[in-house]
């Protein structure tokens, strides 16, 4: 494939990070829909492994795992623990708990990933695409690395070269991603710049615009709603 380029995207700046701060108000608004919420049984339960985002671990995933688990479907955290932000090894120490779970499944499995895991399923699914049957990411990265994130600075810090990671993670789309992902964004999120979470290059991939902050995005009723949709289209 030709050699991929985007229009330029603004880094996230401390005023962009200042809109997480309307969470508890989004949260507010999300009590009649949680009070409403009934827990249609799935149709076609499925295998999902969650992937939680950088600095984070499984607990953050909890109400997404309790959410689906309810409806139906076999739910298991990545089995890593933090999220270290490290994706190349990350994807390796992948391998033996994605295979265990394909092998208790008998086929392929689903990967729920929340900013930094989504781009780790992602790129686990391009390197293993006959275990994954689809990935479902929510406010994740798939341009530029930590570039166009909160986290830039940080990775500045730690002795990161952001461009060598924004070249690697562009040469990867060299080796095309067959399997289907659902890429769920945010234009309020205030942690990764949207534009950032927008593959063009991939045919596979489908993206949904909801309004929700970077946070909200594995607590928000509709975003559950979104996944657990997916999950039942197969």
């Amino acid at each position: 494939m030709s050699p991929i380029s985007y229009d330029p995207i603004s880094p996230r700046s401390r005023l962009d990070t200042l809109q997480e701060l309307r969470l508890p108000v989004d949260a507010l608004g999300w009590v009649p829909s949680w009070l409403g919420m009934k827990s249609r049984r799935t149709t076609r339960p499925q295998s999902v492994i969650l992937l939680p985002g950088f600095g984070t671990g499984p607990r953050a995933m909890r109400i997404l795992e309790i959410a689906l688990r309810r409806v139906g479907h076999r739910v298991r955290d990545w089995g890593l623990g933090r999220n270290d932000g490290e994706a190349k090894r990350l994807r390796a120490d992948l391998e033996p708990i994605v295979q265990s779970a394909v092998d208790h499944a008998g086929g392929p499995v689903v990967m729920v990933g929340w900013s930094l895991g989504g781009y780790i399923g992602r790129e686990y699914a391009r390197e293993h695409p006959a275990q994954i049957r689809r990935v479902i990411t929510l406010g994740s990265p798939v341009i530029g690395g930590p570039r166009y994130t909160a986290t830039a600075e940080r990775y500045r810090a730690q002795g990161h070269d952001l461009d060598q990671i924004e070249r690697a993670v562009r040469d990867r789309y060299a080796t095309p991603l067959r399997v289907p992902v659902t890429a769920i964004y945010s234009k309020r999120d205030g942690i990764v710049a949207w534009r950032a979470c927008i593959d063009k290059w991939s045919p596979n991939v489908r993206h949904v615009e909801v309004d929700e902050t970077h946070v909200g995005l594995v607590l928000s009723p509709r975003v559950l709603a979104i996944v657990a949709e997916e999950l039942e289209s197969g």
